[in-house]
């Protein structure tokens, strides 16, 4: 997206899906909720986070498919599914029921590595293989494999009263197509680019080339393209926290300016042994953002984004953030919402 000249073609948003634990209904029901406003906003798709082990969606797959009986248009996607948690194999089968159950509107996006705190973890997770397990990208590889539908089995045919098939059911045709991978290092991105998947770039990436985060995701995205088979056409999403004021309350703009401030200092210089880098939020009116994102270089490479609302903000908050991108930020930024 070169100039505020080409518009914008696609707008979307990332929800964690916070809930209580001690009463988790309301929580996932708000997220139900906030799917079916971006809908009705006339946004492009809505995308959910996957937290296992946490006060967040644990299992997006299930949550889409309740969102797939309360919308009719919107794309649905998960940003992202870490397949270290998964068995592909029946993941491929969720997908698939969940992308017909959409009409084709399924978008899931996925990532390897082994899981989060998995010392902790293992022993629930995986007692009897937890030291052969390969979380690598075969394991992305056979999961796009069985969503294709090439053979899962070698048997093929009825025993006794039952038919069986030697692939993957339901077969769901075009959802190859819309399996997203989420990157944060050069090697994903090339990855991406050479396996022919969709780009999901975020507000965090590693410092490998930069210590400058809107330098470090360009390249990202330059080299996802210049190794995917549709080069430049190629589908890759940014996805960055911005935070619309234009319909705030008073008390909104000071509890968004408050949350991103307190947020900020980790920008600075990278994180950990991995060296993360994270984007700054962006708090302001809509033009003040779309006159930041038209300054940075991985924005100006896509024509498409997911916008990730805050973790830990109200209801009521996600509304008037929603409704300002829809009717604010999107139309500065040249988007059309959908009918």
């Amino acid at each position: 997206m070169p100039s505020p000249s080409e518009p914008l073609e696609k707008l979307g948003f990332l929800t964690i899906g916070s809930f209580d634990g001690a009463d988790p209904g309301a929580g996932h029901e708000t997220t139900l909720q906030v799917i079916d406003l971006g809908e009705q906003l006339g946004f492009d798709s809505a995308w959910v986070r996957h937290r296992h082990l946490q006060y967040g969606i644990s299992s997006p797959v299930a949550v889409l498919a309740a969102a797939t009986q309360r919308t009719r248009r919107i794309a649905l996607g998960t940003a992202v599914i870490p397949l270290g948690w998964e068995n592909p194999l029946w993941l491929a089968e969720d997908l698939a029921t969940v992308d017909i159950l959409s009409g084709g509107r399924l978008n899931p996006g996925v990532s390897v590595g082994p899981p989060m705190r998995y010392d902790e973890v293992r022993e629930a997770l995986y007692p009897d293989t937890g030291d052969v397990e390969d979380f690598s990208y075969e394991r992305v590889l056979r999961l796009l494999r069985f969503v294709a539908g090439e053979q899962a089995s070698p048997f093929r045919g009825t025993a006794g009263i039952e038919e069986f098939s030697d692939r993957v059911q339901p077969h769901s045709p075009g959802l190859r197509d819309r399996m997203w991978y989420g990157g944060a290092s050069l090697r994903s991105a090339q990855w991406a680019g050479e396996n022919g998947l969709n780009f999901l770039s975020s507000n965090v990436v590693r410092a490998e080339e930069s210590q400058d985060f809107a330098e470090v995701q360009r390249s990202h995205l330059e080299t996802f393209r210049a190794h995917h088979p549709a080069g430049a056409a190629a589908r890759a999403s940014q996805g960055l926290v911005v935070i619309p004021t234009d319909g705030a309350t008073p008390e909104q703009r000071a509890k968004y300016t408050a949350y991103a401030e307190a947020r900020t200092a980790r920008t600075a210089t990278p994180q950990g042994p991995a060296r993360m880098m994270f984007a700054r939020d962006i708090v302001g009116s809509a033009d003040q953002i779309a006159e930041a994102l038209y300054a940075d270089p991985g924005f100006r490479l896509v024509r498409e984004v997911v916008f990730a609302l805050p973790f830990s903000f109200a209801a009521d908050d996600y509304v008037q953030i929603l409704t300002d991108i829809a009717t604010k930020l999107g139309p500065a930024l040249g988007w059309r919402p959908a009918d």
